[in-house]
């Protein structure tokens, strides 16, 4: 498997780890991380990040995403009551 193709699979499987912890849509999970820099985070330290557990992963995606701004709590609240808009 080409490094580009193991990057891509541990970012959906972080997505998706993410998404099952707050509750969400893997869709939600990821706008909200795209929004927030979770993704450009994932990117950027993929090479730290692989080496912890999932958890650790969406500890980490979690604080990152709050010191940009992302209320995780406010954003599951909105999307649990159905309003799409972040």
């Amino acid at each position: 498997m080409t490094d580009l193709k193991k990057r891509i699979n541990y970012t959906v499987v972080c997505v998706n780890e993410f998404a099952e912890k707050h509750h969400i849509s893997s869709k939600s999970a990821f706008d909200y991380l795209y929004r927030y820099k979770g993704i450009e985070f994932l990117k950027e330290f993929y090479d730290i990040e692989h080496t912890l557990s999932f958890d650790d992963a969406v500890d980490d995606l979690t604080r990152i995403c709050r010191r940009n701004g992302g209320d995780i709590d406010a954003f599951v609240s909105r999307q649990q009551h159905g309003h799409k808009n972040n």
